[in-house]
C-alpha cells in the first residue's frame, strides 16, 4: 500500500542523511531519481507502464528528496478523495518538484494526466513515461490552438473519469502573478462539468539549473508545501471561481513566507 493510500495529510518523518547525502545531496538525490526513471522508462518504452507504476516512481522520487533532508508537508486530500466524478486540478507552477510528486498523492485516489507542453513528450528517458500517461499535449505557440486542445481533449479524458491536472502560468514562478495564472483551467471544468480542486504548491526545494532548467539545485533545508483546496463547481462565466482559486493560492503562499527578495529571482524560464 502507498504511503498516500490511506490518509488525508502527510508530513516526511525525520530521518538520519547519509555522509554522502549530506556532502553531495544534489548527486545523491539525481543518481536516485535517475535510477528511477530510467528503469520506469523501459517499461514504459514497452508499452508495460501503468498507474501503479507510476505511483511507485513518484513515490521513489519523494523518497530520494526526503533521502537528502527535504521534508514535504501535504494537507487536505480529502478535498479531492471523496469526490463521485472526475476533477480539474489547477495550481500554481514553482519548481520540476510538483511533476515527480504530485502523481504518488493522487493516483492512488483518482486515475489523473497533466497538461504539458510538448517538448516534455520528447525529453529523453522520459518520454515514454510521460506518453504512457496519455497527457494532453499542447504547443505553447498559439493560444488559441492550446485553449482549443485542452477543451477538447481534455473534455474526452474527463468524460472518460481521468481527472486532469493544470497549470495556468506561463512560466514556472517563486511567487503567484495573478495576470499569468490564465483561466484555460476553469474553461475546462466548465465545458467538461465536473469540479475544480485547487492546488496550493510552495515546492522551491528543486531549483532551477543553470544548464538544465528542469533540473538544480536541491534545497534541503526548505520544506515543500502541497496544500489542496475544497472544490468548487463552475457556475456562470468562471471568474469568481478564477478568482478563488487565485486567492486560495496566494493566502497559501503568504502563510508559508514565500517572499521573493528581487524581480530577477522571481521567474524561473519553464
Amino acid at each position: 500500500m502507498t504511503r498516500f493510500g490511506e490518509v488525508t495529510s502527510y508530513m516526511s518523518p525525520e530521518r538520519e542523511r547519509t555522509v554522502l547525502a549530506r556532502l553531495f545531496p544534489d548527486l545523491y538525490f539525481y543518481a536516485q531519481m535517475m535510477g528511477v526513471y530510467w528503469n520506469g522508462s523501459r517499461k514504459a518504452k514497452k508499452g508495460a507502464y501503468d498507474g501503479s507504476d507510476w505511483i511507485k516512481s513518484s513515490e521513489a522520487v519523494l523518497r530520494a528528496l526526503e533521502s537528502v533532508g527535504v521534508r514535504v508537508k501535504v494537507e487536505n486530500m480529502g478535498a479531492f478523495i471523496n469526490l463521485d466524478s472526475p476533477c480539474v486540478f489547477i495550481g500554481n507552477h514553482m519548481s520540476t518538484l510538483e511533476t515527480f510528486i504530485l502523481p504518488c498523492i493522487i493516483q492512488p485516489h483518482r486515475d489523473v494526466t497533466f497538461v504539458v507542453k510538448e517538448s516534455l513528450i520528447n525529453y529523453p528517458v522520459f518520454k515514454y513515461i510521460m506518453r504512457a500517461r496519455d497527457p494532453v499535449v499542447v504547443g505553447r505557440t498559439d493560444a488559441r490552438e492550446d485553449l482549443k486542445r485542452v477543451l477538447v481533449d481534455g473534455s474526452d479524458k474527463l468524460g472518460r473519469g481521468r481527472s486532469i491536472i493544470i497549470f495556468p502560468q506561463t512560466t514556472r514562478s517563486v511567487e503567484l502573478d495573478p495576470g499569468q495564472f490564465n483561466s484555460i483551467g476553469v474553461k475546462l471544468a466548465r465545458r467538461a462539468k465536473v469540479p475544480i480542486v485547487p492546488i496550493a504548491l510552495k515546492t522551491d526545494a528543486w531549483g532551477v539549473g543553470r544548464w538544465v532548467k528542469d533540473f538544480g539545485k536541491i534545497h534541503a533545508k526548505i520544506p515543500a508545501h502541497i496544500c489542496f483546496g475544497e472544490p468548487m463547481t463552475v457556475s456562470g462565466n468562471g471568474r469568481g471561481e478564477q478568482e478563488r482559486i487565485v486567492g486560495f493560492i496566494r493566502e497559501k503562499l503568504e502563510e508559508w513566507g514565500n517572499v521573493v527578495q528581487s524581480p530577477e529571482s522571481r521567474v524561473q524560464s519553464g
